[in-house]
Order: structure tokens, then sequence, then C-alpha cells
């Protein structure tokens, strides 16, 4: 892809997305794994959503890649049996560890990580989660007391808000801290130890409208 990866624009000193195009992306991304959860003829686990795995076209439109270890469910089945650990550390669900078996639900928790990791530009292997910690628990525990102190600095500090025209500089920031939480909110959801508590990718796609909607 022209543009590259999407790890390579999170972290790269030399690209910068602003909250619109991170919010496209995974959109995007939303759109992609509806599509191969629940209109494909065989519902398709992709099993190792992660950033390096996202490529950007010339149009900043994102698109899943490598399907190496993607599995197939059958109408008869809700999970695939696992004959070795699939996916990444840090985005791989609790679950396929303890049952051996991968689910649909498995990739929306890989990608409330992505999602989380898109938005505090934090990586779930980052050296400050060891010790029991993680991305998940650090946003969990942090963002209602203040957003600022666990999203991308990058989108506080630099991004132009769309909004500052028609409704002033303060109300714009409040709309965007809305934005922010929300997305965060659904980060939390869609990454739920429990799979049951994990929204469907096509609610988690109607979701994220709705964000970009008030964001417009």
């Amino acid at each position: 892809m022209p543009n590259g990866s999407l790890e390579k624009w999170l972290y790269s000193h030399n690209h910068y997305l602003d909250l619109i195009q991170r919010i496209n992306i995974m959109t995007d991304v939303a759109l992609a794994l509806e599509y191969l959860h629940h209109q494909c003829p065989t519902p398709v686990v992709h099993c190792d959503l992660k950033p390096s795995n996202i490529l950007i076209d010339e149009d900043m439109s994102a698109h899943v890649s490598d399907f190496g270890i993607a599995k197939l469910i059958s109408e008869d089945e809700s999970c695939s049996i696992l004959t070795s650990a699939p996916g990444t550390i840090g985005y791989v669900a609790p679950e396929y560890g303890m049952a051996g078996k991968v689910s649909t639900s498995g990739d929306v928790y890989s990608y409330g990580i992505l999602l989380l990791e898109v938005f505090s530009r934090k990586k779930p292997t980052d050296e400050m989660f060891v010790g029991g910690s993680s991305l998940r628990q650090w946003i969990g525990e942090s963002f209602h007391v203040a957003i600022g102190n666990v999203v991308d600095e990058n989108l506080l500090d630099s991004e132009v808000n769309i909004h500052a025209a028609n409704v002033g500089t303060e109300e714009a920031a409040r709309i965007k801290n809305r934005c922010l939480s929300s997305l965060l909110e659904l980060g939390l959801s869609c990454s739920s130890e429990t799979p049951k508590e994990r929204p469907t990718m096509e609610d988690v796609v109607v979701r994220l409208k709705k964000i970009r909607s008030h964001r417009a």
C-alpha cells in the first residue's frame, strides 16, 4: 500500500494522524471485520489484528491485511479449535490461551485493544505495562479522571478543532473530549475480559458512525 501501515503512522516522527483520520481508519477496520464476521458465507476470524496488519492506501483508507492464520467458523460452530496459540502478544483475547478456541469475539477483543492504542499511542506491550498492569487497565482507571493523562498528546496539543469556528474554542474542546471519551469507552467495551460482554462488530460500526457524526 502506498502509505504503509498504521504502525508507521502511529509511531514514526515523520507522520501524523489527526482525530478524524484516526476515527475514519478505525471505522474502515470495523467495517472490514463486520464483513468477515457477519456477511461472509462462512464467518472468518482474522486472529492477528494489530497496527502492522492495517495498511493505508493513497486516500488514507485502511485495509486489513495478513490472513495467514485466519480461521473459518462453520455454520454449526460458534468457535474453531486451535492447534497452536494465534495472534500477537498484547492483542490476543485472554480466552484463546485458556480454552484453545477462536471466535469472532476474539477479533472484537483485538479490535478494542487496537482502538485504545490508536487514541493513546501506547502499545499494549509498552514497558510501562509490567507487573500485572495493562493498556486496558491503565486507560480504564485513568481516563474518567483526566482524559489528557491517557490520550495521545498530539491530539490534544496539535489538533485543529473543526468546531472552533462555529462554537468557540472552549466548547470545541469539550466536544473533542466527549468524542475521545466515547472512543475509549468503546475500546474498553470491546476488550472486556468476558467474551459475552463484548459487542459484535455490527454494534461497533453503529457506535463508531454515531461518534463520527457528532464529531463532523
